[in-house]
């Protein structure tokens, strides 16, 4: 929930072989792993090794994982996880999980897992202190609002713009609320999501800007009255700016490069897409509205 290149250098790991040029000089040239040398390499690049360790924040939100409960391989982020830990050779049994807040996971140093899900959108800053992988979701900002909130019926590029925001700090939400609605007052940050969502909900802020299919949720399933009734609104999808989700390692992991080659995979054989239609397919036909 937290742009939008993925920059390639310095993300894969490969192994070099020697190449005499034409002067006779030695050149270097780069040969990326295999889904096969992956599953033998992989056991020598984990965290601890014979097992691959994930981590993620906790609560673990609808649709990226159901019941908080990441180990049930339900959830579009859990089922990528187990999908990812097959095609390396992972047993399911082996996936350990951890638990990471959000705003710590692109903090630099040394880290206990071997990559973070967390819905974490790349960006060029937190390239500096981690490694991404490449995207495992191209993710759309949206507005959640009170259904009673003016902002629900008017919001063109002028109307945005005199709305008070509110976000969790550190997300890309906030970012592009900054960068382009530009309202008149300043957002107000939160250190949690929970609580933006309860600003909301006790009309201290007119909407959280948060991507779709958690804002598809949120506002049907957690912003509520006191009779556990929906009262959210998702006013509206703004359009793609290339933003993208990437696990997250520590800046130099030698297994983003395999991790890549899973992810690869997955893509080209259709088996991401077909996840994602499974468990954020119903939350995306949300009408697209201009910042």
């Amino acid at each position: 929930m937290r742009h939008v290149r993925l920059l390639l250098a310095g993300i894969l790991s490969t192994s070099l072989i020697s190449v005499v040029s034409g002067a006779g000089a030695v050149a270097h040239a780069a040969v990326a792993p295999t889904l096969t040398s992956c599953q033998t390499l992989i056991n020598s690049q984990e965290y601890a090794k014979g097992q691959l360790t994930v981590a993620t924040d906790s609560p673990g939100y609808t649709p990226w994982f159901v019941n908080n409960t990441p180990s049930n391989a339900k959830g579009y982020e859990s089922a990528v996880v187990y999908a990812i830990a097959a095609k390396l050779g992972v047993a399911k049994k082996n996936v350990k999980w951890v638990v990471e807040p959000f705003d710590s996971s692109y903090v630099p140093g040394h880290k206990n897992f071997d990559f973070d899900i967390n819905e974490i959108s790349y960006t060029s800053d937190r390239a500096k202190a981690v490694t991404f992988s490449f995207s495992y979701y191209n993710v759309n900002q949206s507005i959640v609002s009170l259904k009673t909130n003016t902002i629900a019926k008017k919001h063109t590029p002028a109307e945005l713009k005199t709305y008070l925001y509110g976000d969790q700090v550190g997300t890309t939400g906030l970012s592009y609320i900054n960068n382009y609605i530009k309202p008149a007052r300043a957002a107000r940050v939160y250190s949690t999501l929970a609580d933006a969502v309860l600003a909301l909900q006790t009309r201290q802020i007119d909407a959280i800007v948060i991507d779709t299919p958690s804002g598809q949720y949120m506002a049907t399933s957690q912003v509520v009255n006191s009779k556990k009734q929906a009262i959210g609104d998702q006013v509206g999808q703004f359009p793609s700016v290339g933003e993208h989700y990437g696990l997250l390692f520590q800046k130099g992991n030698k297994l983003a490069a395999c991790v890549n080659v899973a992810i690869n995979a997955l893509t080209h054989s259709g088996q991401l897409k077909a996840l994602q239609s499974k468990w954020l397919g119903i939350y995306n036909s949300v009408p697209t509205i201009k910042p």
